[in-house]
């Protein structure tokens, strides 16, 4: 009778976890739109001409609200991450979900408030809070769901994030704006946004306590490059001279990036003479690239180390900033060098969360990659730098140039990471 039990108990948890194998790609699923969700922020660049346009504003003071954006986003990662922790991804995800809503719709009233400290309040402040809870909740649940792939499950879900400027900057260029104006696309974004946010919301949870996938085991020839290293704790992760390397790394490379989402569009409207919708294109290449660019990037993580792959890559990225001045000066080689910047972006914000996982562990990976992502807000600053120095200068050559140089530290750092610490 017992072993009759034992096996009806057996056959239940199988069945159990049959479920939650085949439904478990619904994480990076839910995770992948709420970074879509959250990325619509990023189309920021097809924004600054119109504002320019219809406010008066200085390049600087368009940009302004997506710097400040940036830089709320990254720095209120670290209590969403904790939160997120601590309550679970489902509660977090729809409070930001509503946030976005608030965001938005406050936003729409620039027409009424004309003024950038109106959109840094609503657009940076309260949107980038709503954003920070929501890309908290995508890289913890596809960890701890896919411990025999966590570079792909958690590159699937941050993909959103580089493929809703893809979709949403020729949208806002070519139909959005000229047809509902600068406040008409606030309050669209704004309803779809908080609309899918909630859903995904009601889609993501954490797997059970001690779960792994059936057949898994971290000591494994398959699992000796992505087997935690150690379970730290914020503290602990602070005084790790790995953790110093890869913040540095994170925010030089960033750096360069966001130059990239601020600037290509009107680079190539200004310099280039393209029109609104050709250089927003630029911006859509930039994102494809960097959008579906990430699950390839978490793949090759998987197989061949994630620093060995940025190595590579930042390489390139170095060299492309450093030339871009001298060869991207066609429509052809605008868009060459957009898609190989969006790929060095893929990179870093594919593997920065797996890594940081591998480093540091699952257990507090929220309120940790929410700390280490404090990278990515400084290096938010860099497109008002940018727009500084062209409001200066009339010229994108010396943004570009540092671009570069800060993307050629990047390597040294992983070369470091590699040679000095063993990480792949």
């Amino acid at each position: 009778m017992d072993k009759v039990n034992r096996l009806d108990s057996d056959s239940h948890e199988e069945k159990k976890i049959k479920k939650y194998i085949i439904s478990r790609w619904s994480i990076p699923f839910a995770g992948f739109l709420l970074a879509l969700m959250g990325g619509f922020s990023y189309a920021w660049g097809v924004f600054i001409i119109p504002m320019e346009e219809s406010f008066g504003w200085t390049k600087a003071q368009a940009n302004l609200p997506f710097t400040v954006f940036v830089l709320i986003f990254a720095l209120f990662m670290i209590p969403a991450g904790r939160l997120q922790d601590k309550i679970g991804p489902r509660r977090v995800s729809a409070l930001g979900a509503v946030l976005f809503f608030v965001a938005y719709s406050l936003a729409a009233l620039v027409d009424r408030f004309p003024y950038p400290w109106w959109l840094v309040l609503t657009y940076s402040v309260i949107g980038g809070i709503a954003c920070g809870l929501t890309y908290a909740c995508v890289a913890p649940p596809a960890r701890k769901w896919f411990s025999d792939k966590p570079g792909l499950a958690i590159s699937v879900g941050v993909s959103g994030f580089g493929l809703a400027a893809l979709v949403l900057a020729p949208l806002k260029a070519e139909y959005l704006i000229p047809n509902y104006g600068i406040e008409g696309t606030f309050f669209i974004i704004g309803i779809i946004t908080s609309l899918v946010s909630l859903f995904a919301a009601w889609l993501i949870r954490n797997p059970p306590t001690g779960w792994t996938p059936p057949g898994w085991k971290a000591d494994n020839e398959a699992g000796k490059t992505i087997m935690v290293r150690q379970e730290s704790t914020p503290k602990e992760m602070l005084r790790n001279p790995i953790f110093i390397i890869m913040w540095f790394a994170m925010a030089l490379v960033c750096a360069g990036g966001l130059i990239c989402i601020g600037l290509i569009p009107s680079y190539g409207n200004l310099i280039l003479g393209l029109s609104p919708v050709k250089a927003a294109l630029a911006m859509s290449i930039f994102a494809g690239f960097n959008g579906f660019g990430r699950p390839a990037a978490g793949l090759l993580g998987d197989r061949f180390g994630a620093v060995q792959v940025m190595i590579i890559t930042y390489i390139i990225q170095t060299i492309t900033f450093l030339l871009f001045h001298i060869f991207a000066v066609t429509l052809p080689i605008l868009y060459i060098a957009s898609a190989l910047l969006g790929w060095g972006y893929a990179v870093t914000l594919a593997l920065f969360p797996a890594l940081t996982s591998i480093c540091f562990g699952t257990k507090h990976l929220g309120v940790n990659y929410g700390i280490l992502i404090t990278a990515f807000g400084i290096g938010g600053l860099a497109p008002a730098v940018g727009s500084w120095l062209f409001d200066i200068t009339g010229s994108y050559t010396s943004t570009f140039i540092s671009a570069g140089l800060m993307a050629g530290i990047s390597v040294v750092l992983c070369v470091v990471l590699k040679k000095k610490y063993a990480l792949s």
